[in-house]
């Protein structure tokens, strides 16, 4: 028992007494400033009437179902083409893993200047080519899709992931599966994919999460883009709350509205989403192995 004190101590410090706190905030009204006002169930009524909810939803929603498999799959994809190169692939693996080591508000600032309309390079090269760009995260319509685009430029991380779980894939089983016949596309299907299973689900897992949790790329293309500074609140979403996300409306709600028992309530709401997709994927990767 003792050899657990110190897991124990961690786990009481570091997660039971913030997770018994953000429920006991989100049973008041609290400022940071004043001290916090018991209201009962208030705040979890408002979660109800919250037009704003549903337009955190449907946005996570998109960058969870659309976004983790695209930059799952380009990853794997990626990957897959530096396995299969005999020389220079060193430098392949350092030129697709070093976007992941930006950091991501200087990431997504870069982006927004590559992805200006009117003076940046990606539309110059496209009307160079007789086609008129997008307005990129102006447009409503391409804001998220822009973001994909920068997240999947980042995706060196699952793709060393990737790579190592295909490099470590028994060649014998390659070598049966020609002696069966099956083509590259065969061995693709019936070999390495099955032999990495353990490898995607994880992938899928920590991808989920990290989209629940997606903040830091809105808040610095929507803050930098519609003057945060001067329009407060109102620059979070940028343009047309397309990039409000969960996680922004969340802390919109704490640290702009200065709103913190709702916000512990989305909070809650945001762990508990979290929780049951990480259960329900690692439940069901033993029937999926």
């Amino acid at each position: 028992m003792g050899l657990m004190a110190p897991w124990f101590l961690g786990f009481g410090v570091f997660f039971l007494y913030p997770l018994l706190a953000n429920v006991y905030i989100s049973l008041t009204r609290y400022d940071l400033i004043t001290p916090a006002k018991f209201i009962g169930l208030d705040n979890w009524r408002f979660l109800f009437q919250d037009d704003a909810l549903m337009t955190g939803i449907g946005n996570s929603a998109w960058i969870l179902l659309i976004g983790v498999p695209v930059k799952i799959t380009f990853a794997f994809l990626i990957a897959l083409m530096i396995s299969r190169v005999k020389r220079g692939s060193g430098i392949l693996r350092t030129v697709f893993y070093l976007p992941y080591l930006m950091p991501l508000v200087a990431a997504s600032l870069g982006f927004v200047v590559l992805l200006n309309p009117s003076a940046g390079p990606v539309n110059t090269v496209l009307s160079h080519l007789g086609v008129d760009g997008p307005l990129w995260f102006d447009d409503p319509g391409w804001s998220k899709p822009s973001l994909l685009l920068l997240d999947t430029w980042m995706v060196g991380n699952l793709m060393v992931i990737f790579l190592a779980a295909v490099l470590d894939v028994p060649q014998q089983l390659y070598e049966a599966a020609e002696i069966d016949g099956a083509g590259r596309l065969g061995k693709l299907w019936h070999v390495t994919l099955p032999a990495i299973r353990p490898v995607l689900v994880f992938a899928g897992v920590t991808a989920c999460i990290d989209a629940l949790q997606y903040f830091t790329q809105a808040y610095v293309v929507a803050t930098s883009l519609s003057g945060g500074a001067t329009n407060g609140a109102e620059s979070l979403g940028y343009p047309n709350d397309s990039t409000l996300f969960f996680p922004v409306l969340l802390y919109k709600q704490g640290f702009r509205y200065f709103n913190m028992g709702y916000a512990s309530v989305l909070a809650l709401l945001l762990f508990a989403v979290s929780f049951c997709i990480a259960f329900v994927m690692l439940r069901r990767a033993s029937r999926w192995s």
